[in-house]
């Protein structure tokens, strides 16, 4: 059977050297790092992350600053609390919870983001300085990075020649995701929808990423004996199982199938998720770190 690789725990590290550094920032006399999280109006799901992100920060000794705005809220408004934050040197990360209210364009409010506050790593710049191999200024989106850690705890930071597929194209993770293994010297194919012959490919991959979104759709026939396979995707079906109107959460990958033939996968829930918030706080202080002009800090 694969090793499992434990989310929670790396999360767990990163949240712990996070903690480190902040001290270490106040030890130099330098400000706190500030994360600022704004959201509007009331979807239940954007209330629990945004609370979870919050306390995390809170956690890890943040400055930590929450806007609730109704869903009325607009564009304009919304562009103006964004301006404030830019302009505030307490505040080194601005995260605005997504979906927006329809009225809103999410894209011109991203973009609003100063670059150096975009801890999301959304931002144009930030896209741009990760397609270029900049990464030491650059902000990347947190559920790749977060992956690329876990990849690292099994494969070490070293991963020249090896055969990395990744299942997904989206700007948040699959676009990101295969930056990040090109610039680890990794040999890279993005599969998604139009792919031809979709499992004779993945069935090359030494890493195997899934962020696809769709419920178990990589079998354990398309890995090949001994990949690492980092499964992005958190999807709820139903449970009957369990009892009338319940379900579970699975990932992009048939996990049981997948876990006899792989050397590593990650599980879910519990692989990828817990990675997201913690690479969030790690963004966030080293965002701190080179406003105070120090060197950034490597997780």
């Amino acid at each position: 059977m694969a090793e499992v690789i434990d989310g929670k725990s790396v999360a767990a590290d990163v949240v712990s050297k996070v903690k480190a550094l902040t001290a270490e920032l106040s030890a130099k006399g330098a400000t706190r790092p500030g994360l600022a999280v704004v959201i509007v109006g009331e979807d239940p799901a954007s209330q629990v992350y945004v609370a979870s992100k919050s306390r995390t920060a809170k956690e890890c000794g943040f400055h930590s600053l929450q806007h609730t705005l109704p869903a009325e809220t607009t564009e304009e408004q919304l562009l103006k609390t964004i301006g404030d934050l830019n302009a505030d040197p307490s505040i080194h990360g601005i995260l605005v919870q997504l979906p927006l209210p329809g009225h809103i364009d999410a894209g011109k409010v991203i973009q609003t983001i100063a670059p150096e506050k975009d801890v999301d790593g959304f931002h144009f710049i930030n896209v741009g300085k990760l397609g270029t191999g900049e990464l030491e200024t650059a902000f990347v989106p947190c559920t790749p990075v977060g992956s690329m850690l876990l990849i690292q705890r099994v494969r070490g930071k070293d991963l020249s020649g090896l055969n990395a597929i990744v299942v997904g194209r989206s700007n948040i993770v699959g676009k990101p995701m295969a930056n990040l293994l090109l610039a680890a010297n990794c040999t890279v194919t993005i599969a998604h929808s139009r792919t031809k012959d979709l499992p004779a490919l993945a069935r090359t991959a030494d890493i195997l990423v899934a962020a696809v979104g769709r419920p178990e759709m990589i079998k354990g026939d398309w890995v090949k004996p001994g990949a690492t396979v980092i499964d992005v995707g958190i999807n709820r079906i139903p449970a009957p199982e369990k009892g009338e109107g319940k379900s579970r959460l699975v990932g992009d990958v048939v996990y049981a199938e997948a876990a006899a033939v792989a050397g590593a996968i990650t599980p879910v829930p519990g692989g990828v998720g817990p990675m997201t918030i913690a690479m969030l706080m790690a963004n966030t202080v080293a965002s701190a770190y080179l406003a105070a002009g120090l060197k950034r800090p490597s997780f």
